[in-house]
């Protein structure tokens, strides 16, 4: 919303000294957003005037029109002579008045003026158009004013060509903030000054129906007001000072029909629209629209419309999309004279939809999205039937039509001390109650000692429902700033919980293995699951989707990691880092299919009991924390050192060891086919008997689908699967020598090397220290069908050497204990 100070100057008895940053440090103490001050006409110097066109020579010679002319500006060149200017607009004539800036002046950005020559004459200033004086967007000819202008009078004042003009990001519950009446009000509210409200008017007697209107369903419309106006003169031009108002605000000028409509708007906060009255054919009716049903609206586009639309009908069909946008079959031209205009008070969420629906966005359905004040259709209708009267020759049918459906007020008990208890500050009744009606609301009770006030909303604020509304209204009134700053006091012997600690130590563990922390939006779209190659039934396909997503590409919540990570990879791939290692930390969100479809609503006054914490839980999907990595290129650099080592599935089952370790435990590896895996390059990950996650290459497909480099690789888990963090004990340094013995064993392709390895864990009993596979074979030495598997293992006694004997009697029980569970055999035996 943007807001001339001159504007809110005449609702709100500022101080004549106040500037719109000045102004703007109030609104911003009071809670709103004022993003910008833009001081217009700050770099515009004069002379510029008002000025008479005495006499045009048309100069002849030239591809284009050019005119001599001679302009009566008063004393304003010191002389009183005429004025010589060239001018090239042929939209003026002899006799009128026109605005002038001689030599010396500055216009809008710096555009110096001067005396010179040119098309062989003399010109001595510059004749203006709207769009040099900042005023407006018309490039079509120059500024022409009324005929009664005063010749010689300084064109900067009789313009207000000097304004601040603040602009507001409004709150989507601060609907009210989208006009000068509710600026205005927080800005006198600010400055503890007089409020003159421009909705505070006497309405004319009834007086009878106006033209004939019902409301058909009352949830989309619980007030429609009608006027007439007839005789309105099309040609009637709408007055400079609106147009400058109008331009500065924002909107683009158009006609004085819409012009007035838009204005009266932008002052209370109620949209309008004005039907050609010979267009109508009917009653009207506001309905939804039934099915099938097509308008084409002001912008040429036809639409579809869906039963959940708000319409404004008549016999005819759809005329207008409620509180959006208007039919072309009904709207204004530069030949209606009789009008009908209409104001009203849609559904919020219902018109909110509608414009989102058909991505038509207007300057009405931002406001009543946003919440209009439900009593100002009967006097904005009036106000702009008074002023199409005043500035359009227009005649004021008398009578309104006022169709209205039950609407009841909103009625808050709260006690005085509330707002004080939610600040930390103790604010006292008198003064709360002074912030409640300067807000608006009415107040009662609390003056016979008690505590309980009874608080009524006023109309214009839809927003306070509660008691923390009004809380908050206080408080930001009382200021912000007057809070006091108090250190929390933590609770003794709290800290971070076990889990915390973990997911801690594991981020700091990836780290030191060479992986970057990336945090991705947890949003995802369908497609998603095809590119990962998920299959129909997968339980990942099960997704939340968003009620109101961020963007309607990703509305869905994730069920894995990797589409996250995966897209980052490839932009950093696309950025020509093709070496990366990524991890990411976070909660996926897993429905439960027989969970109920919505949560609960809370009450705000109140904490939860726990049978409601309970419901609540129960709507809510599984949120478990997960772990995820991927990585490409390559995993060890080559430099002059030699080649480098290209990244692998083994590394991806490394970094899950790597986050094993660091609860305490150890994870057994098998093969596996599970998507987005490739399926002979997949890992299943268990603890125990327990299926705690995938690692290996993905599949080439996926890597097609995202981007990727080949040979991709990635890994996911679930660490609250591998239990409760073991605590962490420094081990005991042995400082006895180590003996090492090396072992191949001959096995079966289908046995799994971890299979081999855990065998001979536990036949090699507690004097084996390490063990680690450092060379696998096959060929024609082994026979097909099988590999060899080749061991280091490490001996090492805490409180001796041990002998020749000793280790390789804990060899060959490890290889005994191997062949009986896997079948090995020892290589060359």
């Amino acid at each position: 919303m943007r807001a001339p100070l001159s504007w809110v100057r005449e609702h709100a008895a500022l101080p004549a000294g106040v500037t719109g940053r000045d102004l703007a440090e109030k609104l911003i103490a009071a809670g709103l957003e004022v993003e910008t001050v833009e001081r217009a006409g700050a770099d515009l110097t004069g002379p510029l005037v008002v000025g008479e066109v005495l006499a045009i020579e048309e100069l002849t010679g030239f591809k284009k029109p050019i005119r001599y002319c001679q302009v009566n500006v008063g004393d304003a060149n010191g002389t009183g002579e005429p004025q010589n200017i060239v001018c090239g607009a042929t939209n003026f004539a002899v006799g009128d008045r026109i605005v002038a800036i001689l030599p010396g002046g500055v216009l809008p950005g710096g555009f110096q003026i001067g005396a010179r020559k040119t098309y062989g004459k003399m010109s001595e200033g510059m004749i203006c158009s709207v769009s040099e004086l900042g005023i407006g967007d018309d490039h079509g000819g120059i500024l022409v004013l009324p005929p009664d202008a005063p010749v010689g009078a300084d064109a900067v004042e009789l313009l207000g060509l000097r304004d601040d003009v603040l602009d507001i990001a409004v709150t989507p519950d601060r609907g009210y903030a989208l006009s000068i009446r509710g600026i205005a009000r927080e800005a006198a509210t600010a400055y503890d000054v007089p409020f003159t409200d421009p909705a505070a008017v006497e309405l004319p007697a009834a007086g009878g129906e106006s033209y004939p209107a019902s409301i058909a369903d009352p949830s989309a419309c619980d007030r429609f007001v009608l006027r007439e106006v007839r005789g309105f003169d099309p040609d009637a031009r709408t007055p400079m000072w609106m147009r400058v108002r109008l331009h500065r605000a924002g909107m683009r000028p158009v006609s004085l029909a819409v012009d007035v409509t838009n204005y009266v708007m932008l002052e209370l906060g109620q949209p309008l629209h004005a039907f050609d009255r010979g267009k109508l054919t009917g009653p009207i009716v506001v309905r939804r629209a039934a099915s099938g049903e097509v308008l084409e609206t002001l912008d040429h586009v036809k639409r579809t419309l869906d039963p959940e639309d708000i319409l404004i009908t008549d016999e005819s069909g759809p005329i207008s999309m409620a509180g959006t946008m208007g039919g072309l079959a009904t709207e204004i031209d530069d030949r209606s004279s009789d009008m009908v205009i209409e104001a009203a008070h849609f559904d919020a969420i219902g018109t909110a939809k509608m414009s989102r629906r058909h991505r038509l966005h207007s300057e009405a359905s931002h406001r009543f999205e946003r919440g209009v004040d439900r009593e100002l259709p009967l006097y904005a209708s009036h106000r702009a039937a008074r002023m199409l009267a005043e500035l359009g020759g227009a005649e004021i049918v008398p009578g309104v039509t006022h169709a209205e459906a039950p609407a009841g007020r909103t009625t808050i008990t709260m006690p005085a001390s509330h707002p004080g208890r939610v600040a930390g500050v103790p604010y006292g009744r008198d003064a709360v109650v002074r912030r409640l009606e300067q807000v608006g609301c009415t107040v009662e009770g609390g003056a016979d000692g008690t505590d309980e006030l009874t608080v009524v909303p006023p109309s214009w604020r839809p927003d306070l429902v509660d008691p923390s509304d009004l809380a908050e209204e206080v408080i930001r009134l009382e200021g912000y700033e007057n809070i006091p700053v108090r250190a929390p006091r933590p609770a003794a012997g709290q800290g971070l919980t076990a889990g915390q600690r973990l997911r801690r130590r594991v981020g700091r563990a990836l780290a030191g293995a060479g992986y970057a922390e990336v945090l991705s939006f947890p949003f995802v779209a369908a497609k998603d699951w095809d590119d990962l190659q998920l299959p129909a039934d997968d339980a990942r396909r099960r997704a939340l989707r968003l009620a109101n997503p961020m963007s309607e590409q990703e509305p869905l919540l994730r069920t894995t990691l990797l589409p996250g990570l995966l897209r980052t990879l490839a932009k950093n791939a696309g950025r020509g880092f093709g070496d990366v290692a990524l991890y990411e930390m976070g909660v996926v969100f897993r429905p439960d299919p027989d969970a109920p479809k919505a949560a609960p609503r809370l009450a705000v006054d109140r904490g939860p009991t726990a049978a409601e914490i309970a419901s609540v839980e129960a709507a809510l999907p599984d949120q478990p924390h997960r772990v995820a990595v991927v990585l490409s290129g390559e995993r060890e650099a080559s430099g002059w050192w030699g080649e480098g080592r290209p990244a692998l599935w083994a590394d991806a089952i490394e970094a899950a060891r790597t986050v094993a370790r660091e609860v305490g435990v150890e994870l057994t590896v098998r093969a596996d086919r599970h998507a987005p895996w490739h399926p002979g390059r997949c890992a299943a990950l268990y603890h125990g008997d327990t299926l705690v996650g995938h690692a290996g290459e993905l599949h080439p497909r996926v890597t097609n689908a995202y981007g990727l480099p080949p040979r991709t690789c990635a890994m996911e888990l679930e660490p609250r699967l591998l239990g409760e963090p073991v605590q962490v004990r420094a081990p005991h340094v042995s400082t006895y020598p180590v003996a090492v013995q090396d072992v191949a064993l001959v096995v079966d392709d289908a046995v799994p090397a971890a299979d081999v390895e855990s065998a001979l864990r536990a036949g090699a009993g507690d004097l084996l220290e390490a063990i680690r596979l450092f060379d696998v074979y096959a060929g024609e030495q082994v026979g097909e069908g099988r590999k060899s598997l080749a061991y280091s293992l490490r001996f090492r006694a805490p409180d001796r050497t041990l002998t020749a004997e000793e280790a390789s009697a804990a060899r060959d029980a490890a290889v005994t204990a191997a062949a009986e569970r896997t079948g090995a055999a020892l290589r060359g035996a």
